[in-house]
């Protein structure tokens, strides 16, 4: 294996750049941060940062790809917890508001990334959009295995109160915002399973 010149390998290098820059981006935002910064905080030179990454976009699509990652890892340790297609539901909810309780929370990273970069087309915001859509299709089947309604509308649903959550947990008391979106999961739970209550998915 390889070393680098502060010491320790290559592979050492690129993670310490790595979760520093995820420490700082979604701390401080990612257009306020600076190479120098990252690569101070890291102990390494910017010829090591040009090493792993082309530039800091590249580094903030590692950035995005990490937390793509802990969000399915997430998404699937919940679901692997639950016994039911109900519970499955309920799963990803509560892990969600693990998140919003966890000490040092700042909102989704995906919207939060979006925020700064408004152009459709640039990789980082397509970056959020695959994000988003795997994370809507994911919510969407488990909420479709719950009954036999269409559940289109009802992923909508859910995915709007998270981002709401998301939104209003560093801004309020992330206990009261973590029980309110709990309760909107259960209100779309019941609409799904209670006869002629469930929203027309062209809704």
């Amino acid at each position: 294996m390889s070393r680098s010149p502060e010491g320790g390998s290559t592979s050492e290098a690129r993670a310490r750049l790595l979760n520093t820059a995820t420490r700082i981006f979604y701390a401080e935002g990612i257009h306020s941060v600076g190479i120098d910064r990252i690569t101070a905080e890291a102990q390494v030179t910017r010829a090591t940062l040009y090493r792993h990454f082309a530039g800091k976009e590249e580094l903030v699509l590692a950035y995005l790809d990490q937390a793509d990652r802990a969000i399915r890892g997430q998404v699937a340790a919940a679901q692997a917890s639950s016994q039911s297609p109900d519970e499955n539901v309920r799963a990803v909810a509560r892990s969600i508001t693990e998140g919003i309780r966890s000490p040092g929370f700042r909102g989704c990273a995906f919207l939060n990334a979006v925020a700064e970069y408004h152009d459709p087309a640039h990789p980082i915001h397509q970056a959020v959009l695959a994000h988003r859509q795997w994370f809507l299709t994911t919510v969407t089947d488990l909420l479709t295995q719950t009954g036999d309604a269409p559940a289109d509308a009802a992923g909508r649903h859910l995915i709007m109160l998270r981002d709401g959550a998301m939104a209003a947990g560093c801004l309020f008391d992330p206990e009261l915002v973590s029980e309110t979106f709990l309760q909107g999961v259960e209100g779309i739970l019941q609409a799904l399973t209670t006869p002629g209550s469930a929203p027309n998915a062209a809704d």
